[in-house]
Protein backbone atom coordinates (compact mmCIF):
# COMPACT_ATOMS: atom_id res chain seq x y z
CA UNK A 1 0.00 0.00 0.00
CA UNK A 2 1.13 3.51 -0.71
CA UNK A 3 0.90 5.26 2.03
CA UNK A 4 2.20 8.77 0.57
CA UNK A 5 -1.48 9.94 -0.25
CA UNK A 6 -2.85 10.31 2.84
CA UNK A 7 -5.18 12.74 3.18
CA UNK A 8 -6.11 15.32 6.21
CA UNK A 9 -9.01 17.49 5.29
CA UNK A 10 -9.72 19.83 8.06
CA UNK A 11 -13.25 21.35 7.77
CA UNK A 12 -12.39 25.37 7.64
CA UNK A 13 -15.61 26.79 8.20
CA UNK A 14 -16.59 25.23 11.11
CA UNK A 15 -17.88 27.69 13.86
CA UNK A 16 -18.85 24.96 16.34
CA UNK A 17 -22.66 25.91 16.35
CA UNK A 18 -21.66 28.98 17.18
CA UNK A 19 -22.20 32.78 15.34
CA UNK A 20 -19.02 34.02 14.79
CA UNK A 21 -18.80 37.96 14.75
CA UNK A 22 -17.28 39.52 11.67
CA UNK A 23 -13.40 39.63 11.42
CA UNK A 24 -13.31 37.12 13.73
CA UNK A 25 -11.32 33.57 12.21
CA UNK A 26 -13.77 29.94 12.67
CA UNK A 27 -11.92 27.69 14.60
CA UNK A 28 -12.03 25.35 11.64
CA UNK A 29 -9.44 27.71 10.40
CA UNK A 30 -7.47 27.95 13.52
CA UNK A 31 -7.51 23.93 13.60
CA UNK A 32 -6.46 24.05 10.37
CA UNK A 33 -3.47 26.66 10.66
CA UNK A 34 -2.26 24.83 13.51
CA UNK A 35 -1.90 21.72 11.82
CA UNK A 36 -0.12 23.09 9.12
CA UNK A 37 2.40 24.64 11.36
CA UNK A 38 2.87 21.09 12.86
CA UNK A 39 5.02 18.12 12.24
CA UNK A 40 2.90 16.25 10.37
CA UNK A 41 3.98 12.63 9.34
CA UNK A 42 5.45 12.60 5.85
CA UNK A 43 2.90 11.63 3.28
CA UNK A 44 0.24 13.04 4.92
CA UNK A 45 -1.56 16.30 3.03
CA UNK A 46 -3.76 19.08 4.79
CA UNK A 47 -6.65 19.99 2.64
CA UNK A 48 -8.96 23.06 3.91
CA UNK A 49 -12.68 21.66 2.88
CA UNK A 50 -15.79 23.38 3.32
CA UNK A 51 -18.44 22.36 5.72
CA UNK A 52 -18.40 18.84 6.58
CA UNK A 53 -22.57 18.97 7.65
CA UNK A 54 -21.35 18.31 11.66
CA UNK A 55 -21.47 21.69 12.72
CA UNK A 56 -23.15 21.73 16.76
CA UNK A 57 -20.39 18.65 17.65
CA UNK A 58 -17.21 20.75 17.14
CA UNK A 59 -14.33 20.80 14.66
CA UNK A 60 -14.53 18.01 12.12
CA UNK A 61 -11.70 16.36 9.87
CA UNK A 62 -11.65 13.89 7.98
CA UNK A 63 -8.71 10.87 7.26
CA UNK A 64 -8.62 8.65 4.05
CA UNK A 65 -6.17 7.44 1.50
CA UNK A 66 -6.71 5.18 -1.52
CA UNK A 67 -7.82 1.92 -0.61
CA UNK A 68 -8.37 2.76 2.78
CA UNK A 69 -11.36 2.65 5.23
CA UNK A 70 -11.66 6.68 5.69
CA UNK A 71 -12.93 8.52 8.77
CA UNK A 72 -14.83 11.18 10.07
CA UNK A 73 -13.98 12.18 13.53
CA UNK A 74 -15.40 15.52 15.11
CA UNK A 75 -16.05 17.47 18.64
CA UNK A 76 -12.06 18.22 18.22
CA UNK A 77 -10.73 21.46 19.82
CA UNK A 78 -8.78 23.64 17.56
CA UNK A 79 -6.21 24.38 19.91
CA UNK A 80 -5.84 21.25 22.61
CA UNK A 81 -6.53 18.56 20.09
CA UNK A 82 -3.46 19.17 17.35
CA UNK A 83 -1.64 16.47 18.83
CA UNK A 84 -4.24 13.77 19.26
CA UNK A 85 -5.07 14.58 15.61
CA UNK A 86 -1.26 14.15 14.74
CA UNK A 87 -0.91 10.76 16.57
CA UNK A 88 -4.01 9.54 15.06
CA UNK A 89 -3.11 10.27 11.71
CA UNK A 90 0.26 8.89 11.91
CA UNK A 91 -1.57 5.67 13.55
CA UNK A 92 -3.95 5.82 10.68
CA UNK A 93 -0.94 6.30 7.96
CA UNK A 94 0.78 3.29 9.66
CA UNK A 95 -2.14 0.98 9.80
CA UNK A 96 -2.42 -1.64 6.40
CA UNK A 97 -6.12 -0.42 5.55
CA UNK A 98 -6.40 2.62 8.06
CA UNK A 99 -8.39 0.53 10.29
CA UNK A 100 -6.63 1.11 13.95
CA UNK A 101 -7.22 -1.06 15.93
CA UNK A 102 -9.63 0.50 18.79
CA UNK A 103 -7.49 0.33 21.42
CA UNK A 104 -4.40 1.71 19.70
CA UNK A 105 -6.79 4.80 18.65
CA UNK A 106 -5.87 8.39 20.43
CA UNK A 107 -9.29 8.15 23.20
CA UNK A 108 -11.05 11.26 21.65
CA UNK A 109 -10.85 9.15 18.46
CA UNK A 110 -12.44 6.29 20.26
CA UNK A 111 -15.18 8.67 21.19
CA UNK A 112 -15.88 10.69 18.62
CA UNK A 113 -16.08 8.63 15.10
CA UNK A 114 -19.02 10.49 13.10
CA UNK A 115 -18.55 7.59 10.39
CA UNK A 116 -16.54 5.01 8.71
CA UNK A 117 -16.58 4.47 5.04
CA UNK A 118 -15.41 1.35 3.32
CA UNK A 119 -13.03 2.05 0.23
CA UNK A 120 -13.99 2.37 -3.20
CA UNK A 121 -14.17 -0.53 -4.77
CA UNK A 122 -12.71 0.70 -8.21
Amino acid sequence: MDRSNVELLICTTCKKGRSLSEGIISPGQVLYDNLVAAQVPHGVIIKSVGCLANCSNGCSIVLRAQGFWSYVYGNLDEVKHVETILEGVAKYRESDDGRVPWRERPEHFRKNCVARIPPSED
